[in-house]
């Protein structure tokens, strides 16, 4: 069956269509300013005007102030906030309670102690993300086109719905899909020609593939 996509990293009008024609069912924009794909919340409002009210505007932080929520949630127009930090679960239950929208929390994931790690936040979460561990050194936390073992997702059940990040392209979609048994995936270095430069060809050709992820083959059906 087709999974649903999440294009993280919007900052042009022409990336947001992109997306938006090509049936993303959620759309990121990131508030962290060693990103080079942040935006400002004024920014983020304009490029959000083209998005149907079927599609679901995330905003992403990390490690954020409650100042700095606060304007995002009020002016930038987003529908959910996706937490990509270090943030606790007290943390996450703390924001989901204050600001009053939907919470998803990034894991960063190398081995089985991660993913048992992520359990601690299906219970103040609304969604989960499951993104690779940064390499050592990097500067942000995700978007670094790293991938880990999607297999160690494969038998895991969880309480929340949740997606899957890092490395994904649309070569790789259909793999990682199958290794991990995600219905929801989440892209933004795999659609893009370099850091923060987004390119609509990629970004369609991306959700193309998400549309006919597990479908059977017509060149093999009998």
């Amino acid at each position: 069956m087709p999974v649903d996509v999440k294009i993280c990293g919007l900052k042009t009008t022409e990336a947001v269509a992109a997306a938006v024609v090509g049936g993303a069912r959620f759309l990121g924009f990131v508030f962290f300013a060693p990103s080079p794909r942040c935006v400002t919340a004024q920014e983020a409002v304009a490029l959000g005007d083209s998005v149907p009210s079927g599609a679901t505007r995330v905003g992403l932080v990390v490690d954020a102030p409650d100042e700095d929520i606060a304007e995002i949630v009020s002016y930038a127009g987003i529908d959910m906030l996706q937490l990509h930090g270090s943030e606790t679960p007290e943390r996450v239950a703390d924001i989901r309670r204050r600001f009053g929208i939907p919470v998803m929390k990034a894991v960063a994931i190398a081995d089985d102690a991660d993913v048992e790690r992520a359990a601690a936040y299906e219970p103040v979460a609304d969604w989960l993300l499951f993104d690779a561990r940064p390499p050592k050194g990097a500067s942000r936390p995700g978007g670094n086109a790293q991938a880990f073992d999607w297999s160690l997702l494969r038998s895991r059940q969880w309480r929340r719905p949740w997606m899957l990040a890092g490395g994904l392209t649309a070569d790789n979609l259909e793999e990682a899909v199958r290794a991990s048994g995600a219905t929801v995936v989440d892209v933004s270095s795999g659609v893009e020609d370099a850091p923060g430069e987004k390119n609509p060809d990629k970004i369609s050709a991306f959700l193309r593939v998400a549309a006919t992820v597990g479908l059977p083959d017509p060149a093999g059906a009998s």
